[in-house]
């Protein structure tokens, strides 16, 4: 037999290997479920009830009309680069609804037609959680808002959303979070991200009561890192895949952060405080009937990132030791694939 034919059956399994994966992509339908600090992205409108008094035109960042339309556009460009099968993307640090749907109106994204689901909390600089979801993916069916249950006397944060709704025929469930700071330090602070994440337990543990397969995404800034006691071991969120049972989440964050990528950095060091969480249920490739994880990917795309400097590959944010450097966020967002067959 000559070398040439040779050659090609020992080409054939690959060939037959690598043709049977793009059939599979060829029949899989796939969505992009994902998550972005938005980085005070305020209004220039004085809240009464807030103290945004940073964010006015005399206030310290002197925040006009000019900063303001900057940011939607930085924004809005930012989300533009996201795939085109972005399903809903939970935020965090925005004022209110109104810029919200200022964002969602900007020309780099207006063609998703994204909707805003924001309900109102206690946060002192007035941030709140919010989502955006694209209404030819997704269809909210519910949407509760849980004040965080602290032990702490009159501490208050930031609620956590949770919306329930159909994506590509299945009920899902999405909660959006942005635990409390390190402000403080991290003595003082720790025991409010316990709290925060006990809550966040309490919300899982209450869908998984009524049902046990349910589909749960958690995401959002946790201001400590996938293998914080936090989340780890508060929360209970693996990041082994192969140990999770039913009513537990597993966290693909947990390995990109051990592989020494982050969402954030501070300090000469990367941290990985924006994650995206599943359920159980979402974990049987076996079955891609239904809808399934897929993979996970810190989005931190070049120009995204600050081209110089001693912070020269960091997120590029909107303000940077006082100075308005026009940036996008402090933070690079956080996404997930999921698949089911067509």
């Amino acid at each position: 037999m000559k070398l040439k034919h040779l050659l090609l059956l020992a080409l054939l399994p690959l060939t037959l290997v690598v043709s049977a994966q793009d059939n599979q992509k060829k029949n899989l339908e796939t969505f992009v479920i994902g998550f972005y600090n938005l980085e005070n992205l305020f209004d220039t409108i004085d809240s009464p009830d807030t103290n945004d008094s940073e964010y006015l035109p005399d206030g310290r960042n002197h925040w006009g009309t000019m900063k303001y339309l900057n940011k939607l556009d930085r924004m809005s460009y930012a989300i533009s680069k996201f795939p085109q099968e972005l399903a809903v993307l939970g935020v965090s640090e925005v004022e209110n609804i109104n810029v919200l749907e200022d964002l969602v109106k900007q020309p780099a994204i207006k063609n998703r037609n994204l909707q805003p689901i924001l309900i109102e909390g206690p946060d002192r600089r007035g941030v709140d959680v919010a989502l955006l979801y694209n209404p030819s993916f997704f269809t909210p069916t519910n949407v509760v808002s849980h004040r965080l249950q602290s032990s702490i006397p009159d501490f208050v944060s930031r609620d956590q959303l949770c919306v329930t709704g159909d994506l590509a025929g299945e009920q899902v469930h999405i909660i959006v979070l942005h635990w409390p700071s390190k402000y403080g330090g991290e003595k003082r602070s720790t025991p409010r991200r316990k709290d925060a994440a006990l809550t966040t337990k309490w919300i899982c543990d209450s869908i998984f009561k009524i049902e046990p397969e349910a589909k749960i995404v958690v995401m959002g800034d946790l201001n400590d890192n996938p293998d914080d006691d936090s989340v780890l071991k508060h929360l209970g969120a693996k990041g082994n895949r192969a140990s999770v049972q039913p009513g537990e989440l597993y966290n693909p964050d947990y390995n990109i952060y051990k592989s020494g990528t982050g969402s954030l950095g501070y300090q000469d060091v990367w941290c990985l405080y924006d994650q995206v969480m599943v359920s159980h249920a979402w974990l049987d490739r076996d079955n891609l009937t239904n809808l399934t994880f897929w993979k996970a990917e810190i989005f931190n795309k070049d120009f995204l990132k600050q081209e110089s400097g001693k912070r020269k590959g960091y997120p590029l944010r909107t303000h940077s030791g006082g100075v308005w450097t026009n940036g996008y966020s402090d933070h690079f967002p956080s996404l997930i694939w999921v698949v089911k067959s067509k």
